[in-house]
């Protein structure tokens, strides 16, 4: 994954939807990284697909700074910090 994370839009096309699937599921896989919005259209012949990727900037603290502990499911740990 790129260190450079501040240019989250991207863009996909495919001939058919089940090939633009296809395109943005390897992109996926590859860049380890999820899509925060989607938006599909039909150009033409062609799907086409605008999404901006959930920038891994975002960190979740606590009041005091320090960032917060999550769990593998997405609970947040109030009590631990990672100092």
């Amino acid at each position: 994954m790129s260190a450079d994370n501040s240019h989250n839009l991207l863009y996909f096309e495919s001939p058919s939807m089940r090939e633009l699937y296809e395109c943005m599921d390897k992109w996926q896989a590859a860049n380890g990284k999820r899509l925060l919005s989607v938006c599909v259209q039909q150009d033409k012949e062609r799907f086409c697909c605008i999404a901006l990727s959930n920038p891994t900037e975002v960190i979740i603290t606590g009041v005091d700074g320090y960032k917060a502990q999550v769990s593998g499911y997405g609970s947040l740990h109030v009590a631990s910090y990672v100092r």
